[in-house]
């Protein structure tokens, strides 16, 4: 299915791009937050994605989780919104974004998390502090500056 990402990037290639989009933080009732292995990177990062056209940064956030851990949230909380220099990524296809991020939280998901196989491999608890190897650079920065992990 495309989507707007995708039809932009057919216009315009690689070039750096502002990614408007959110990030839901799950928690568990340990306050551990659920995170999510990037199946092209091996990266654990957050859970959440680009908004589409039309839809507000909620709707983009319910669609996110249920499409990548297959949860449905009850509770969605605004947290923070985030951007700037922090929060550049080059993907390894060579796709540049500088992420404008709305970040929500919950702690009232429903559903058995499962990983869709197709973007995300593994999905999992982490207890934020501790150290998490091999985590997405933006994602840290996501959790530090919304307080939830160390920089």
């Amino acid at each position: 299915m495309a989507n707007y990402i995708d039809d932009l990037r057919k216009l315009i290639g690689s070039r750096p791009i502002i990614y408007t989009g959110v990030t839901v933080i799950i928690l568990n009732e340990k306050n551990e937050i659920l995170l999510q292995q990037n199946a092209s990177t091996g990266e654990w990062g957050t859970i959440g994605g680009a908004l589409e056209l039309g839809e507000s940064f909620e709707e983009a956030a319910e669609r996110e989780l249920v499409e990548e851990t297959g949860l449905t949230v009850h509770d969605l909380k605004f947290i923070t919104l985030l951007s700037g220099k922090d929060f550049y990524y080059k993907y390894p296809n060579g796709d540049e974004v500088y992420y404008v991020t709305a970040v929500f939280e919950s702690s009232k998901a429903t559903g058995q998390a499962i990983a869709d196989n197709h973007e995300i491999t593994k999905l999992r608890y982490f207890n934020m502090n501790s150290p998490i190897r091999n985590l997405n650079p933006v994602s840290k920065n996501i959790l530090h500056w919304s307080g939830y992990y160390p920089k």
